[in-house]
């Protein structure tokens, strides 16, 4: 549940411009970890933009969710060179060791798991991040370690 002062706050210091809801999105996204619909609501009201091109906005761009991400984001590269050489298998890994699917969020809030197109690290393949850390030469068997890094 969003606190409707704190989003005034946000939405105001960008003084309620329309040009600026994907800054105000993503400064919500930051005090949330996701954006949640009364926020949404709120920023339409105070910028005068419509509801359905804020949602299509907070939709479009992969760095927004309307749904509570964990405190740690692992992302997974799933490109071709990581796809090749492991990705879907340490998805699994992590899968097993949270007890969550890709797209989930732990129950304590603690993890998220998210298959992403490109982290731009071919080299590393398969390359993990954790909120934008990258790690590079994932393991199946090593994800226990990764995991264990930030528990």
């Amino acid at each position: 549940m969003a606190d409707i002062e704190r989003v005034d706050r946000i939405v105001r210091r960008w003084d309620c411009d329309p040009e600026y809801v994907i800054e105000m999105l993503q400064d919500i996204q930051d005090l949330y970890r996701y954006i949640p619909e009364e926020a949404l609501k709120r920023v339409a009201h105070l910028t005068a933009v419509p509801r359905g091109r804020l949602f299509h906005i907070a939709t479009f761009y992969s760095a927004f969710s309307l749904r509570p991400r964990g405190e740690y984001r692992i992302q997974v590269c799933m490109g071709t060179t990581c796809y090749v050489k492991g990705a879907p298998e340490v998805i699994a890994s992590l899968e097993r060791r949270l007890g969550i699917d890709e797209g989930e969020t732990t129950q304590d809030g603690r993890f998220s798991i998210e298959r992403v197109r490109c982290l731009g690290c071919c080299g590393l393949a398969p390359a993990v991040a954790v909120n934008g850390e990258v790690v590079g030469s994932v393991r199946p068997s090593e994800v226990g370690d990764l995991l264990a890094q930030f528990e």
